[in-house]
């Protein structure tokens, strides 16, 4: 049976976004398959009862302080986006709907919208804006709003969503290999070693 590695995943999280600029090396490297599996953090959270570690103001400056450490040691970019936090439903909707109906498009999508928060800074919460950025990299913004309309893919990111709470699930990022449960991008080198 071939390795896997089970992302769950939402767009507003900066350490969503650093766990998805290492995993697919990490996964290339280990020969193992990376699964992206959108959700929506808001609906982890209400049911777990957990919260953005943002909403404690000292521990929040430290996060992004850890987070600008991890990203300097992965040599990426990373900006605190002055509209954090941000409401995600319609873009883990627009992610889902992608996912499903252009999945030859997956990859650019999703790297489009994290660029645009987490490198860019951008106002992903104005749907001007997010049209704006879609654009920019070919996509068609009235395509995708439709997708966020669209019963099927609305349940389908809801169903992610119940599941990925049932495995036990309670923040992003989460992955998983087997059975065993990795939560946070800084524990990207056990997934490693349950790959190896």
């Amino acid at each position: 049976m071939s390795k896997t590695v089970e992302f769950f995943f939402d767009l507003g999280s900066p350490a969503t976004y650093l766990a998805y600029t290492q995993l697919p090396a990490l996964c290339a490297a280990s020969g193992a398959h990376l699964i992206y599996k959108p959700m929506l953090l808001g609906g982890v959270f209400k049911a777990t009862g957990n919260a953005s570690p943002a909403t404690v103001p000292a521990k929040g400056r430290y996060m992004f302080q850890d987070l600008a450490r991890y990203a300097q040691r992965y040599n990426v970019p990373l900006k605190f986006n002055p509209h954090f936090p941000i409401n995600t439903l319609l873009l883990m909707r627009a992610v889902t709907g992608i996912q499903m109906h252009q999945p030859e498009r997956f990859l650019d999508f999703i790297d489009c919208l994290f660029r645009a928060l987490w490198v860019e800074g951008r106002h992903l919460g104005d749907l001007s804006v997010v049209a704006a950025v879609l654009a920019e990299r070919g996509f068609d913004h009235e395509h995708v709003l439709a997708l966020t309309n669209d019963d099927v893919v609305k349940a389908a990111l809801k169903d992610n969503t119940e599941h990925a709470i049932q495995r036990g699930v309670f923040g992003a990022p989460t992955m998983f290999v087997g059975n065993q449960l990795f939560f946070g991008q800084d524990r990207l080198e056990f997934v490693r070693e349950a790959l190896s």
